[in-house]
């Protein structure tokens, strides 16, 4: 049979996504979406390491092997392919597309920088003296990352308001999101070496979109000194649909001017900035366009820095970019910027809303140039917050 793409279909033979899924009665293994398709690449290539409940033994083959095997399947979607082995997306479940080693999230926006620095250091400068020399980031948890749909439940921790005498411990009450973009490493690199900035291309099988979920009351009370902790660790959500990074050739774009000029195993010949467009939705109702091609850092920068210091990298390894902002209100990624620490609602549902009660549902979503002249899609990353539960 012939796989059918609806015209204007953000999953078309450009795109080609990886993802995991399943049907009733089966096991989770590899596929690609194609339009409203889901082709089982097991049963389409008579290839084992597709049966796999991950992406990560295909990821292992590296490089070459993922570009023969989008060569394959760029022939095989535009040709007959079996009609056992192609299931509509509306009938299957989608699982967390990769084992994530680690995780580690940047703070590569200067727009979200700066906008953090004015709320929280209204009387000095809003970026701290490294911001331009480097790109700043945190270790998080992978055993917390899931896959989109998975319900989010509002973490507990302590947390001390300015006029507080003392911390108390309770459930967040400035729960947030962080539209984010993130990059799953293929194949990693030995403990006490380095990847150069360009060898990304090589190293980085594709990309996602991010939701770091954030408790603001928590972080504010617990990053000083050493950064953000539960705050974050709590739920970190991915979309299920992995886009390679060879699908994204035609969204490069150069980074914006960097200046002071970053040291030698930060620059890039030809800078990975990425032309993606960005939407967060609210309980269905749109609120913000963070454009990912503001990002001041780029991902082989990020990942250059991550390893720099000879930390090595695996199969599975995580990066995000941190909050995507733009110059303009309705560009920022996080409700508390948005919102400017709580102080400037915004109207959600005909209501002033700052941030997230249970029951609120965000769904963020992207889209790209693609090579043939049309868009392709990340599909999409949602949750939804539950009360916080006692024990």
């Amino acid at each position: 049979m012939r796989i059918d793409v609806p015209e204007g279909s953000l999953f078309g033979p450009a795109n080609l996504p990886y993802g995991v899924f399943s049907t009733p009665g089966t096991a989770p293994r590899v596929g690609v979406r194609v339009g409203d398709s889901v082709l089982d690449l097991a049963a389409a290539l008579g290839d084992d390491v597709f049966a796999a409940p991950t992406l990560n033994p295909f990821m292992a083959q590296g490089h070459e092997r993922w570009a023969e095997v989008r060569r394959r399947l760029t022939d095989l979607v535009s040709a007959e392919v079996p009609g056992e082995a192609v299931h509509a997306v509306a009938d299957v479940t989608l699982h967390l597309p990769v084992e994530v080693a680690d995780y580690v999230d940047f703070y590569a926006s200067e727009h979200h920088a700066s906008n953090l620095g004015r709320l929280f250091r209204p009387d000095a400068e809003p970026l701290t003296p490294n911001w331009k020399h480097l790109p700043a980031g945190y270790h998080g948890r992978a055993g917390t990352v899931v896959v989109s749909g998975t319900d989010v439940v509002r973490p507990r921790g302590q947390r001390k308001a300015p006029d507080e005498p003392s911390p108390v411990f309770g459930e967040c009450r400035r729960l947030d999101i962080e539209a984010e973009l993130g990059f799953v490493v293929g194949t990693g690199s030995a403990l006490g070496s380095t990847v150069s900035t360009s060898d990304f291309a090589s190293r980085v099988f594709g990309a996602v979109l991010v939701n770091d979920w954030s408790a603001r009351d928590i972080q504010a009370w617990e990053y000083v000194p050493l950064g953000p902790f539960l705050g974050k660790s709590f739920a970190t959500s991915v979309s299920p649909w992995v886009v390679p990074l060879a699908a994204l050739g035609a969204a490069r774009v150069p980074t914006p001017v960097q200046d002071p000029e970053p040291l030698p195993y930060l620059r890039e010949r030809e800078p990975w900035g990425l032309d993606i467009e960005l939407a967060v939705t609210w309980n269905g109702e749109e609120v913000s366009r963070p454009p990912y091609r503001e990002m001041y850092w780029s991902p082989a920068q990020m990942l250059a820095h991550l390893t720099v210091n000879g930390a090595a990298t695996r199969t599975g390894d995580l990066y995000a970019s941190g909050t995507i902002s733009g110059p303009a209100k309705d560009q920022r990624g996080a409700f508390i910027e948005l919102t400017w620490g709580g102080k400037e609602p915004v109207r959600v549902g005909g209501e002033s809303r700052t941030f997230l009660l249970d029951g609120d549902e965000v769904s963020i979503t992207a889209t790209a140039p693609a090579a043939d002249g049309t868009r392709l899609g990340f599909g999409e990353v949602r949750g939804r917050v539950l009360p916080s539960r006692d024990g």
